[in-house]
């Protein structure tokens, strides 16, 4: 039985003026399910009351959930359902017409993505620079100048994967199953892994 069918009738903790509060409103009448809003101020009063009993079910972005449940009394108890009720994507923000800034940002997420397609790490970036793959050298910046039209040196793909690795090891890292939060690739996997993790070649 899909776990979701199982809420009908909960009640149901969500932050008050927030996106979730209409999302989970949305979702259980698109699905003709009966629920009980129990709508809050804040996330850590909503912690409370649910880690209280107040309510049955704790709503928000799932990235928010993973963390809110280390501050629970008993995290292990409860568990994070894999249904996705909204599209909530989360990403890097830069300041409006900062448009130098937002370039490199940009391409600072696109070379995290790049470099685990390629199979570029952390441990083995050095190493990578004496490929003779035509594509690996211009992104590393062994060939080309790339890193010019966003004022970078050639070389800036270089220097972040080998400073803090690939999109794939600061994900596992900081939210993956090495961390705390133990929060599964997803749709955070590479398109090629059946995710949504694209990036332009760097060119």
């Amino acid at each position: 039985v899909d776990s979701a069918l199982k809420l009908s009738g909960a009640t149901v903790c969500a932050e008050q003026g927030t996106t979730t509060e209409q999302n989970v409103a949305d979702y259980f009448t698109a699905n003709k399910m009966k629920y009980e809003a129990v709508v809050i101020d804040s996330a850590d009063s909503i912690i409370k009351a649910f880690d209280s009993g107040r309510c049955d079910v704790y709503t928000t972005d799932a990235s928010a959930l993973y963390a809110q449940r280390l501050k629970l009394t008993d995290p292990a108890a409860f568990t994070v359902l894999p249904q996705i009720i909204s599209k909530e994507p989360l990403g890097p923000a830069v300041r409006k017409g900062d448009d130098k800034w937002f370039d490199v940002v940009r391409w600072t997420l696109f070379s995290l993505i790049e470099a685990e397609e390629d199979g570029i790490t952390q441990a083995n970036a050095e190493a990578s620079l004496k490929s003779q793959n035509p594509t690996i050298r211009r992104f590393l910046g062994v060939e080309g100048d790339n890193g010019k039209q966003i004022g970078l040196e050639p070389a800036f793909a270089y220097n972040i994967v080998a400073k803090v690795g690939n999109y794939g090891e600061i994900f596992e890292r900081n939210l993956g199953q090495s961390s705390q939060l133990k929060i599964a690739r997803g749709i955070n996997a590479l398109w090629n892994a059946g995710g949504l993790m694209y990036a332009p070649p760097a060119r």
